[in-house]
């Protein structure tokens, strides 16, 4: 989106022959083309520096050019120059979607074209790029707008969850929708953009994950693999079971940050892991923590290595060997040092599903 917002101001800049600017109706810098250094006609004034520099515009300055009716402008207007102020005269195309103005496309042009000339070509053109912006910043908006009330959802008070979710039901029609989670190795990267509509969350350890609604739920996992493309490696996604429920999606969120998370452990679904597909990970996702017991054995890295590739292989002495490529006795012996460390009898069945849970939640973490 923002990409094409830059594409829009380039394209009006070869079409006016003038440098360009972009900002939106609170006069946030959202693109500019560059300004040749070297060409007279086209001299750069304070309000350009402030807003390049800025990312916007200030109050003063806002004023003034609303003072001359941008707001209500439906076609091109020309700006008067401030010498006293260091503003220089504009070309403004209002930037509109359905009868709003949703920003300004402005063009420092030193005057040479004329706003009323329905018969200039190049103007005409400008416009329908113009008209472009409007349609591109109204998705802009519904984007940020679903962003905001997909965050309030999930993270906001009981209050805000109510209003937020009035916002998603109408978005999302009672059409069903799946909650991806992505899970940014060593969190975002400057410059990333999270897919259109997300919501970027911080969990309890100063983590930050991106949560996206994605409709129809059969494409989450391509958009999660997608938007992994443009992350750094090691980082994973999370994909939760579809709801049609705006209510259920603090519970889906559970889901696809846990799907996330056992995706950063555990090969075979990496980088994406789908809620439905987790099997017994569920159950080690669900647990707050490890069980206090399990504390001795996970100080000991390689005993805990152990009783978990045991409790994997369903209690094999066989296949455990093979797969930590041990002697048979070495087994014997570590599982021992478990029994002695832990107190724990891994040859009974509540005491191992208690210690593989454990175990793996211990990994999530």
């Amino acid at each position: 989106m923002r990409d094409d917002l830059q594409d829009v101001v380039d394209e009006v800049a070869r079409l006016l022959g003038a440098p360009a600017t972009l900002e939106d109706r609170d006069f946030t810098l959202l693109a500019f083309a560059a300004h040749p250094l070297d060409d007279a006609a086209t001299a750069m004034d304070a309000v350009r520096t402030r807003s390049i520099l800025g990312r916007g515009s200030s109050p003063a300055t806002r004023r003034w050019f609303e003072d001359l009716g941008i707001a209500r402008a439906e076609g091109p207007l020309r700006t008067p120059a401030d010498p006293g102020a260091g503003i220089l005269t504009r070309l403004l195309l209002p930037v509109r979607y359905e009868g709003r103005t949703l920003g300004y496309l402005w063009l420092l042009d030193g005057g040479r074209t004329d706003p009323a000339d329905d018969g200039d070509p190049a103007l005409a053109a400008a416009l329908e790029v113009a008209a472009r912006a409007g349609r591109l910043l109204a998705r802009l908006r519904d984007d940020d707008d679903l962003a905001a009330a997909l965050t309030e959802v999930l993270t906001g008070s009981a209050a805000e969850r109510e209003r937020a979710g009035a916002v998603l039901a109408g978005r999302f029609d009672g059409a069903a929708v799946a909650l991806v989670a992505l899970r940014p190795a060593g969190g975002p990267p400057r410059g990333w953009r999270p897919p259109a509509g997300a919501a970027v969350l911080e969990d309890a350890a100063g983590r930050q994950e991106v949560a996206v609604a994605v409709r129809p739920p059969a494409t989450a996992a391509a958009v999660a693999a997608a938007a992994l493309a443009r992350l750094p490696a090691g980082s994973t996604a999370g994909v939760a079971a579809p709801t049609t429920a705006v209510a259920d999606l603090p519970g889906r969120w559970v889901q696809a940050r846990a799907a996330a998370a056992v995706a950063a452990v555990v090969p075979r679904p990496a980088p994406v892991a789908s809620w439905a597909d987790l099997g017994g990970w569920r159950v080690a996702a669900a647990l707050p923590a490890p069980d206090p017991t399990v504390a001795p054995l996970l100080a000991e890295p390689a005993l805990a290595a152990t009783a978990e590739a045991y409790l994997d292989a369903a209690g094999s002495v066989a296949r455990t060997s093979a797969a930590l490529g041990i002697h048979r006795q070495t087994l014997y012996h570590r599982l021992g040092r478990i029994t002695a460390l832990t107190g724990l009898d891994l040859a009974d069945g509540d005491t191992r599903l208690l210690v593989h849970a454990s175990l793996r939640r211990a990994r999530l973490d």
